[in-house]
């Protein structure tokens, strides 16, 4: 009930507001005119106060205040000193100056030359405007502040900047209160923005936060780069600072960022937030009205392929996978039903070659993402005939039964551990981008690979392991103080794997441009101090086998091409002959683990 009262008071003081501004201006016009007499008259009190005089002076004053309340800015309510009461005011001047210019011409007032009502317009629009411009200076240098409200430094004077501090000034209710803005830019130093100053750059944070009693650091920069929040959220947390973020510009909802859209930093702000511009004609024109096949779709790549590709409007989008608990996860997601009795839930297993060509004869796919696999590094290197029997001949299985149908377009995901391969999962992929590769030389359709890092919150990363080992309290196990990984998140992997397989030509592997890579201690920090726990300790176990300190994108034989897209270049893998996989035994370990490095280095001869 308190609501409707509170709301009634504010539309009075909104009246109330008017009103008085109207009044000033009306005294503004008297003294105006009254100006006017005297310019006119060479400053002569005699000539210039007289009765006439100040009859006109009021005669116009009441001529604004009326124009005013019709159209002008008496009319409706506006924020003192916007271009839209600017215009009402210069609007309504303009019109008193027509009224009064007429009337001087019309009646001949005695003693009144003509050119009086221009030089009184020309005073008064002058002083209204300086009055509305004191009157705000005065506002922004002594704006209202709550002791409860949060003292903040914004970093970024861009255009999100600035709406976004003018709408903590304007909003009482924020809760926020600007204190300083720190950009890099050089040529912003000393700017001031609704009183609110550029006090220096990202160095000069910690003194800043000191000498203003700042409690929180802004990031008004919606398309920051990783690395970026990365960095500034190291020298807010050494300052003492709390850490909060616009999200990406496509997430918020108003046209204006405003103090209700920022939000806590997150892991995925500091690792893989990128901005990613797709060719959205070019992806559904490839999608749009087909029937699209997606295998590992229970997995988390796989489910999100399924999620974006939804959105294109294939005619059939046909999920395949050996786990049914998968299955059920994905199809809700897409149909808000999970009951697995859809034809469009295939439950077969890739390495389970005839079941495999049984199924792509039925629904006869004309699109193909390949995202089953085994991925794990640890149980590979101690399985490697797994990895030979999914990741090689599961691979080669989807192939040859996209093959019989005749697809149009059959994309591979891959890893960036393809890349001079050191490991199990690596020399796997290695071989299934060979593979893909030597069916685009023999058959109809188009034949890609799509090469790329970690996926941020995919099942079973390291971000799950950490979270689990700082929620016994620890420690957390970390291989090598210097590993470091490339990071990407799941919906921007799966876009950027979209607009590959619509680029990419018949046998390339495209490989998507991952940013800078990340320590894994670093992940590990961040997790613990995000957790708000204490004495978690990180423990470095040392490099498992197969493992390196970094990764690459490309192999140092491999001479990466552009593409159409800025975060997709291309490379070429020498194709490998189906046969010589299949002619080859891999009865052991052993005997897997020769296989896989004799296939993925580029050699043509079965091994004796």
């Amino acid at each position: 009930m308190a609501q409707p009262g509170r709301n009634g008071a504010v539309v009075r003081r909104a009246h109330l507001n008017r009103w008085l501004w109207a009044v000033v201006d009306a005294v503004v016009w008297m003294l105006a005119v009254l100006v006017a007499y005297l310019l006119r008259f060479d400053f002569d009190p005699q000539r210039a106060v007289v009765v006439g005089a100040v009859w006109f002076a009021l005669a116009v004053a009441v001529t604004h205040v009326g124009i005013g309340v019709f159209i002008g800015p008496y009319a409706v309510g506006h924020q003192r000193g916007s271009f839209e009461e600017t215009y009402d005011i210069a609007r309504t001047a303009m019109c008193t100056v027509v009224v009064a210019f007429l009337g001087a011409v019309l009646a001949h007032p005695p003693g009144m030359p003509r050119s009086i009502p221009l030089i009184a317009g020309l005073v008064a629009i002058t002083a209204m405007f300086a009055a509305r411009f004191v009157l705000r200076t005065l506002s922004v240098n002594s704006p209202a502040t709550s002791a409860t409200d949060t003292r903040v430094v914004l970093f970024g004077a861009g255009d999100a900047g600035r709406q976004l501090l003018r709408s903590m000034v304007r909003d009482p209710a924020s809760g926020f209160t600007p204190v300083a803005l720190l950009d890099d830019d050089r040529s912003k130093a000393r700017l001031r923005i609704e009183g609110v100053r550029v006090c220096g750059n990202r160095d000069d944070m910690a003194a800043v936060a000191e000498r203003y009693g700042a409690q929180t650091l802004v990031i008004a920069l919606p398309s920051a780069e990783a690395s970026l929040i990365r960095d500034l959220s190291q020298r807010a947390a050494a300052s003492g600072l709390q850490v909060l973020v616009l999200p990406a510009l496509r997430q918020i909802i108003t046209a204006a960022p405003t103090a209700g859209d920022l939000r806590n930093v997150d892991l995925q702000d500091l690792l893989g937030r990128r901005p990613v511009d797709l060719d959205c004609t070019q992806i559904a024109d490839q999608l749009a009205g087909r029937r699209v096949l997606v295998t590992g779709a229970g997995g988390s790549i796989g489910a999100e392929l399924c999620q974006q590709i939804s959105r294109f409007g294939p005619s059939r989008l046909y999920l395949l996978d050996r786990d049914e608990s998968g299955l059920q996860a994905t199809q809700l997601n897409l149909s808000g039903e999970a009951l697995l009795d859809s034809e469009d839930v295939l439950l077969v297993d890739i390495r389970d070659g005839a079941s495999l060509r049984s199924i792509f004869r039925a629904v006869r796919p004309e699109v193909v993402f390949h995202a089953a696999a085994l991925k794990h590094l640890p149980l590979l290197e101690s399985f490697p005939t797994e990895a030979w029997q999914t990741n090689v001949l599961g691979t080669l299985n989807v192939l040859q039964a996209a093959a019989e149908v005749d697809v149009l377009t059959f994309v591979n995901i891959s890893t960036d551990k393809a890349a001079d391969p050191a490991c199990v999962l690596g020399l796997s992929k290695r071989v299934a981008e060979r593979l893909t590769a030597q069916f685009a030389l023999t058959e109809v359709g188009r034949y890609v690979s799509v090469r790329f890092g970690n996926v941020l919150g995919s099942r079973g990363s390291v971000l799950h392991a950490f979270r689990a080992q700082i929620a016994r309290g620890g420690p957390v196990t970390v291989t090598h103080p210097e590993v470091q990984r490339f990071f990407m998140l799941i919906p921007e992997a799966c876009q950027l794997v979209l607009q590959a397989s619509s680029l990419g030509s018949d046998g390339e592997v495209l490989v998507l441009d991952m940013g800078e890579q990340v320590k894994i201690v670093e992940v590990a920090n961040t997790l613990i101090r995000f957790s708000g726990r204490s004495g978690v300790d990180i423990v470095f176990t040392g490099l498992r086998q197969g493992e390196k300190l970094g990764e690459e994108l490309f192999a140092r034989a491999e001479q990466p091409r552009a593409t159409e897209h800025p975060l997709i270049c291309s490379v070429s893998v020498p194709p490998l002959d189906s046969d010589l996989v299949l002619d080859t035994p891999v009865p052991t370990a052993a005997a897997a683990v020769d296989a896989l490095r004799h296939f993925a280095l580029d050699r043509v001869a079965v091994p004796s």
